[in-house]
């Protein structure tokens, strides 16, 4: 199983890159890799690159069983379309890692209609790191989305 971890392009993310390098200390049978930014923290775990070329990203993102990231839109729709199975751990305002809350309702929205798993703190994340090999994809976009999703998206901008 392969796993790849990616916070985005806004800014470092050490809060879910410590959490998931500390958890991959003793993960043998787990592959990793780690998109870490200008963060200060670095992995001893996990093989990471601060900054990855759209061809990289996309090669890692495409070879990984599982995703492991923040709640950006972006990255959430990218695994909905690609059959990916995701945790986010949302940035928080309250730690300096986004200037709102807006992946934290991310997460929320998202988690409430069922098309990702609900990760809201670290040992929430923790918990389903664990249980990696159990977790299965919860919907699936095609190309074009169906009526529901298009719906639901659209119900965010109101």
């Amino acid at each position: 199983m392969k796993i790849f971890v990616t916070i985005g392009t806004y800014q470092p993310f050490d809060r879910l890159i410590e959490v998931v390098d500390k958890w991959f200390k003793n993960r043998n049978d787990i592959e990793g890799f780690a998109q870490i930014g200008g963060g200060t923290y670095l992995p001893q775990n996990i093989k990471y690159q601060r900054v990855l070329s759209e061809k990289e990203f996309n090669e890692k993102f495409d070879e990984a069983d599982f995703i492991v990231s923040h709640a950006g839109m972006g990255t959430i729709i990218s695994c909905l379309n690609k059959n990916k199975p995701i945790l986010t751990l949302p940035r928080m305002a309250k730690f300096d890692e986004h200037v709102n809350d807006h992946q934290l309702a991310n997460a929320k929205i998202f988690s409430e209609k069922e098309y990702i798993y609900p990760v809201f703190d670290e040992h929430e994340l923790l918990l389903l790191l664990d249980n990696i090999k159990d977790i299965k994809v919860l919907k699936i976009v095609n190309d074009y989305a169906d009526d529901a999703l298009i719906g639901f998206l659209s119900s965010l901008c109101d």
